[in-house]
């Protein structure tokens, strides 16, 4: 909202500069947006009469006036103005004056005839951006009289941002109410006393519409609507950013200004029968003011006559009933809509006015009979007329609850000991009428003030004019202690790192996806389904972290990246038995080649094993289990289950050849996820002493069937309690020539050690046998 500063102290004027007025609303919720003078700086400039215009003896073009400015004689100035006349009233710029753009007025000679001024047009004084000759003043202008105190240019205009919920402030009186309550001056308020009628002329008024809660009209005969405009009146409406129109419509826009309250002023006239408010029929069509037509249907309110729509309530009128400078009656009307009737209704015709800006966040319904009595009594001091009485319908309007305010809660809330006393005075100065109970207030919230309902509202209230400033920025206290960690659970920000340090990059998606994304990598057709999703193609929550990681892959990708190697962990959601689950993971994604191109090794694009080495380096020292097995997002051939002992905790494997294609990917990915809790978890490192004496290797070497996985063997040896063996790894496997078909050979290193003696032949042949033992348990030979 835009207002005259001049215009608000008019009502309430606090020992406050400008600025600090400016802080004090601010501080106060009602942010000040901008501040800017109403006026361009210039001094000395006065209302002058011009008494003698004669023609300058030396230039065809100029003219020597002899012109009062309120001194004992008249001063000589040549002008040059085509508009210059004996007997107008102008703007004056003394010897000493500085107009804006600094120009200094001097005593000159022109053409050999000395002038002691200039005549001013508005452009000079920067109060217009054209203008044709001198700024003609009206002719009562006082001779002498400053400028800016003639028109009240020592003005300051602020531009208030208003949040939503306090349009009480959406007019003079409000922001009158407000700046009283905030610095505890007087207000002086424009009482607007009924006005008598003269005339029994009425006009039915019929409301069949519940969101009209009241609803008042008055009829105003022999009216003047060709009448100026107060010039009073007309810096007010500019300087509020409404332009002059007529007298009429001048009034009702003041008004709207003044007191908050929307009106509007039909010709009488051009009126049929009675007012009706009533809901629109469905493809209703009106013309509005602005010569938009709006086709409507039953959520739009109509003002309407007998015969046809007048005017869309609470937004516009229409264009067949305004008022125009050949009126003679009018039809005067205020009325109170619900906000959640006019809420939006004028944004979907690409509206926003000034009357819907109000409607739509509540108007103050016990002031509209006051607005009506101030518009008449303006109406009949501009235009004259006589007044019939005023027409009211009164309908549902809302009721203001009382509400508990407890001195306790207030404490507890602010941080702040406000006495009961304190509390009251504040209270007071709010307007709000309300009843001690003990310590506690049961407060009424005025009528206006529509965004106060609980305890929490009040207690704003008391913050904000209590002042922010006051209440102490205390810091926090409390009692800091270490909190026990675990030495079993690593963080997940070291194993970020160590994915870091394996030349991934971290990536944050979002937790939904697009339904065919789900269906196609993870086989869900029964995802968890976004009631409200922000787009369409983040229609449901995922299941798989490898979704987001395809997506980053494809930008990578389309901006030219040739390798990309991507992680993420974070929360996926599955929806079993009705409910709904959450697991967190880590996953990751790898592309390209193994490393950067360089000259020190052969390029080789990442496979199967790669990945499976990065999980290992995840989980060491522990050992992982991959276990063959299908999954919907991966290659049949080159897919995994991964186990950390008998528990599944993720996948492995190559992205499937039809989802390469179909997401456009040159060639294959390979990805892995796998469960963070497993992945957290750990063991506490156990020291040991360092053996004196040299380990023993043996190695075997076994025949088996190419269908025995290596696994099985490995946990068959590592299940054998033996007393020296320390360690078995593979180290060769061989196919061919000295072999059966279908048949490997897998040679195992056997390391044997005590850290106590030197082991002897007989305790070492004791453990190996046992490891031979388990292995032909397994179905293999050992190989002679």
């Amino acid at each position: 909202m835009k207002f005259s500063e001049n215009w608000l102290r008019s009502w309430a004027n606090p020992a406050l500069d400008t600025d600090g007025l400016g802080h004090q609303l601010t501080m106060a919720g009602l942010e000040v947006e901008a501040q800017e003078a109403a006026a361009p700086t210039f001094n000395n400039v006065v209302v002058a009469e011009v008494l003698e215009v004669v023609k300058h003896p030396n230039a065809d073009r100029l003219n020597v006036c002899q012109v009062n400015v309120g001194e004992a004689a008249p001063i000589t100035i040549v002008c040059g103005a085509s508009n210059v006349a004996v007997g107008v009233k102008v703007p004056c710029a003394r010897i000493g004056a500085v107009l804006p753009g600094d120009f200094k007025i001097k005593q000159a000679k022109v053409r050999n005839v000395e002038s002691f001024g200039m005549l001013c047009s508005a452009k000079e004084l920067g109060l217009a951006e054209e203008s044709q000759g001198l700024w003609l003043l009206p002719a009562d202008a006082p001779v002498g009289t400053t400028i800016r105190a003639y028109l009240d240019l020592d003005d300051t205009l602020y531009t208030l941002k208003l949040t939503p919920n306090r349009s009480d402030c959406l007019g003079i009186a409000g922001l009158a109410r407000e700046v009283a309550a905030i610095t505890g001056c007087a207000i002086t308020p424009v009482v607007a006393a009924p006005v008598a009628d003269s005339v029994p002329d009425t006009l039915p008024v019929t409301v069949s519409a519940a969101a009209c809660g009241l609803y008042c009209g008055r009829v105003v005969r022999g009216v003047n609507a060709a009448a100026a405009t107060p010039d009073w009146m007309v810096r007010r409406l500019e300087r509020s950013g409404i332009r002059s129109i007529s007298a009429v419509v001048d009034i009702t826009n003041y008004v709207l200004l003044e007191l908050g309250q929307p009106m509007h002023a039909f010709d009488l006239a051009r009126l049929s029968g009675g007012i009706t408010v009533r809901p629109a029929a469905a493809g209703e069509k009106l013309e509005l003011l602005n010569g938009q037509t709006v086709e409507l249907n039953p959520d739009y309110l109509l003002i309407a006559d007998d015969a046809r729509a007048l005017a869309l309530a609470g937004i516009m009128g229409g264009a067949g009933s305004g008022v125009e400078t050949t009126t003679t009656d009018v039809f005067l009307e205020a009325a109170w809509f619900d906000p959640n009737a006019i809420a939006g209704k004028a944004r979907s015709f690409g509206l926003n006015t000034d009357s819907s800006f109000r409607f739509e966040r509540g108007v103050d319904f016990v002031a509209t009979r006051a607005a009506m009595e101030r518009a008449t009594q303006l109406l009949l001091d501009i235009c004259g007329g006589a007044v019939g009485p005023i027409s009211e319908v009164r309908g549902e309007l809302p009721q203001r609850a009382p509400i508990l305010l407890r001195t306790s809660r207030v404490k507890r809330v602010l941080g702040i000991d406000l006495s009961v006393q304190q509390i009251e005075g504040i209270l007071d100065r709010l307007r709000f009428r309300f009843a001690l109970q003990g310590a506690d207030f049961l407060v009424t919230p005025p009528s206006y003030r529509f965004d106060l309902g609980i305890e929490a509202d009040l207690i704003e209230e008391l913050a904000r004019i209590h002042g922010y400033d006051n209440i102490p920025a205390l810091p926090p206290q409390g009692q800091l202690s270490m909190l026990p960690v675990s030495e079993s659970l690593r963080p997940l920000r070291r194993l970020r790192q160590l994915l870091v340090s394996r030349d991934y990059q971290e990536t944050v998606s979002y937790a939904f996806l697009e339904a065919d994304v789900e269906r196609d990598l993870c086989g869900n057709s029964a995802p968890v389904t976004l009631q409200n999703p922000i787009a369409s193609q983040f229609s449901v929550m995922r299941s798989s972290l490898l979704g987001g990681l395809v997506g980053a892959l494809r930008v990578n990708l389309s901006r030219r990246q040739p390798r990309v190697r991507l992680f993420e962990s974070g929360a996926c959601f599955a929806a079993v038995d009705g409910s709904y689950t959450q697991t967190e993971r880590l996953a990751g994604l790898c592309y390209g080649s193994i490393q950067p191109e360089q000259w020190g090794a052969a390029a080789r694009s990442v496979d199967f094993y790669d990945a499976k080495g990065d999980v290992e380096a995840l989980f060491a020292p522990r050992s992982l289990c991959f276990v063959a097995a299908t999954h919907p997002a991966s290659h049949p051939g080159r897919s995994a289950q991964i186990f950390l002992g008998e528990q599944a905790i993720g996948w492995i494997g190559e992205i499937h050849p039809q989802w390469q294609q179909q997401y456009d990917l040159p060639q294959a990915a390979v990805w892995f996820e796998v469960e963070l809790a497993a992945l957290l978890s750990g063991s506490v490192t156990r020291a040991s002493d360092v053996s004196r004496f040299p380990p023993v290797r043996r190695d075997l070497a076994v025949v088996v069937d190419e269908s025995v996985a290596l696994d099985s063997l490995l946990d068959e040896l590592r299940a054998v309690r033996t007393e020296y063996v320390v360690g078995v790894e593979l180290f060769d496997v061989y196919r061919g020539k000295g072999l059966e078909n279908g048949k490997k050979s897998l040679a195992f290193r056997v390391l044997l050690q005590d850290t106590q003696k030197t082991l002897t032949d007989a305790e070492i042949e004791r453990d190996v046998g046992q490891l031979l033992v388990a292995l032909q348990s397994c179905g293999a030979q050992l190989r002679g």
